[in-house]
């Protein structure tokens, strides 16, 4: 099914127009755009036609580059719970308000650049429906610049289905599940890579942090980076021979809670601890104790600390809560492992930076 395309009278945005709607209101700088013709809409597929072919860059191993003094920062937070719903997670709120303080407060990210989709907003057009992440995932890398660095962060319920053309090694689309996912569907990773990965030009770098079951290959990255608990690593090909899935030359990275066929845990914390989910907890961990100089040492701190929370004879619950105290156990570790994808090849021992 396709859906029309109208950019914002106020801010340019690219806005879905709902079917039979003369008009839209955006939820960035909230005018109101009224549609005078849709003789000649512009239209998308949720999954990209197989017929479309791209390039890849000549050079496909690059040295991550230092952010530009003049560039902008950007962060699109989404955060669900899918509250008073069978499917209701515990800590995603959480993990969206944490993300969104360690962006200001260690990155210097500004508040008016950080977009927050939640259920608690008031307003209904920054509820995360799919509808509104899809609209703020253009307005994420619409106008991005040489310099520009922009986040993407995701908490919630991620899943898998059926891929129809072929350009999964597994046979599967990862996705992810918007707060009305049941009545709308999910957002395949096809579309997240068509959206916020292969606009992005020289000079522009997108981290993507992913907090959601099946989320090892969600933004469909040619690269997978196959690291054991040695240090050791190496690159694992995902290009598909169909079409070319990386940028336009810029730089995406995405660290996800697990590979695409394992889970991530989202728990209740013991007693006084805050319920957060384990990737994201893990993710602002290695950042706060200085672990997260290059992204090799992020990758293996983040990992190391879901090894150390063990489940031993308790349950899930509180295994969690003893991580976030300090703790640890010993027994059965949890069946998450944290994955780094990217665009092209590049040294992990390269310095991280947002």
């Amino acid at each position: 099914m396709s859906v029309m395309l109208v950019n914002c009278s106020g801010c340019r945005t690219p806005l879905q127009l709902p079917p039979g709607a003369q008009s839209i209101r955006c939820a960035l700088c909230h005018q109101i755009t009224h549609v005078a013709t849709r003789s000649a809409p512009t239209s998308f597929h949720s999954t990209p036609s197989p017929v479309q072919h791209f390039q890849p860059p000549l050079q496909p191993q690059y040295t991550p580059t230092p952010p530009h003094p003049g560039g902008s920062k950007k962060a699109l937070i989404v955060g669900i719970s899918y509250k008073y719903t069978r499917y209701e997670l515990k800590g995603c709120l959480n993990d969206a308000k944490c993300m969104k303080f360690l962006l200001q407060n260690r990155f210097h990210f500004p508040e008016a650049s950080i977009l927050m989709l939640t259920e608690e907003e008031r307003d209904p057009v920054r509820r995360p429906t799919g509808h509104n992440i899809r609209m703020a995932m253009f307005w994420l890398v619409q106008g991005c610049k040489p310099g520009d660095s922009l986040v993407f962060h995701f908490s919630g319920h991620g899943s898998q289905q059926r891929n129809l053309y072929g350009d999964e090694r597994d046979g599967m689309d990862e996705t992810i599940c918007p707060v009305d996912f049941e009545s709308q569907g999910m957002i395949v990773d096809d579309e997240i890579n068509t959206a916020i990965v292969r606009p992005l030009i020289p000079g522009v770098k997108l981290h993507a942090i992913i907090d959601a079951c099946h989320s090892g290959t969600v933004l469909d990255l040619p690269w997978l980076c196959r690291m054991n608990r040695h240090g050791q690593w190496a690159w694992e090909d995902h290009q598909s021979s169909r079409v070319f899935k990386g940028t336009s030359g810029g730089e995406c990275y995405s660290f996800s809670g697990c590979d695409d066929n394992q889970t991530s845990a989202d728990t209740s914390a013991l007693s006084k601890v805050t319920s957060t989910g384990a990737m994201t907890f893990c993710f602002i961990q290695a950042v706060e104790r200085g672990e997260a100089s290059t992204y090799a040492s992020l990758l293996t701190s983040m990992r190391s600390s879901i090894l150390r929370a063990n489940s031993g004879s308790r349950g899930v619950t509180d295994l969690i809560g003893m991580l976030l105290s300090g703790g640890s156990f010993t027994g059965n570790q949890l069946t998450q492992e944290p994955q780094l994808t990217s665009a092209a090849r590049f040294d992990v021992n390269s310095p991280f930076r947002l």
